[in-house]
């Protein structure tokens, strides 16, 4: 029996996503990288991806790197997103690409899940276009509530 990839993970439990054909291109405790494929279905009034389609795309991406960073700890505790705040920089047109990276070390956040704590963390989620260049930034502060 194979594991499923985090991307199966995150599409089977997040129907919301699997919605927006996210393509997981890098999911690793370290970065998450996800691709929002260009949809004319999901543009906007000036042709580009809706924000909210952008908004999902990297919200998506922070949850991938927490899947995959504590993944090991699902039996114990649920990973929550506790809010989310996005700037939109510049004009999205066409594949947008979301990079997520965890805020805080791994070993620290486990650490106050074992004494009993109720961790929070910040995902950082950049945006680009094809040009690269930064068309938003998001910030997602998760928690891990313990199942007791």
């Amino acid at each position: 029996m194979t594991t499923p990839s985090i991307g199966q993970l995150l599409d089977s439990t997040v129907p919301m996503a699997r919605t927006l054909k996210l393509e997981y291109l890098e999911t690793t405790p370290e970065r998450a990288v996800l691709r929002l494929p260009d949809q004319p279905e999901y543009h906007n009034h000036v042709g580009g991806p809706h924000a909210g389609a952008m908004f999902t795309l990297a919200e998506s991406a922070s949850g991938c790197i927490v899947l995959s960073a504590f993944g090991d700890q699902l039996s114990r505790a649920v990973p929550l997103a506790v809010s989310a705040e996005i700037s939109y920089r510049k004009l999205a047109m066409g594949v947008v690409t979301a990079t997520a990276v965890l805020g805080r070390p791994v070993t620290e956040i486990v650490a106050e899940l074992d004494k009993g704590e109720r961790p929070e963390f910040p995902v950082t989620v950049e945006i680009t276009r094809a040009d690269g260049a930064v068309t938003g930034v998001m910030t997602v502060i998760w928690t891990l509530r313990p199942n007791s």
